[in-house]
């Protein structure tokens, strides 16, 4: 399992995941889980959505 999220995608996809989560929280939704996977991904820097489209927002070395 490579990364294949870096950068300002992984800092976008933590805060707009807690973000998700806190409103799921708060009108007591279960769409709150939609920012869990967001979270996750984002922490893990791994995409599985990523992988059939080849794409990869960290930078080449």
């Amino acid at each position: 399992m490579n990364a294949n999220v870096g950068g300002i995608d992984k800092v976008v996809r933590v805060v707009f995941g807690l973000l998700i989560i806190s409103a799921g929280v708060y009108y007591q939704s279960w769409w709150g889980a939609l920012g869990a996977v967001m979270l996750i991904t984002g922490l893990i820097n791994f995409c599985p959505l990523y992988l059939p489209f080849g794409l990869s927002s960290c930078k080449k070395e």
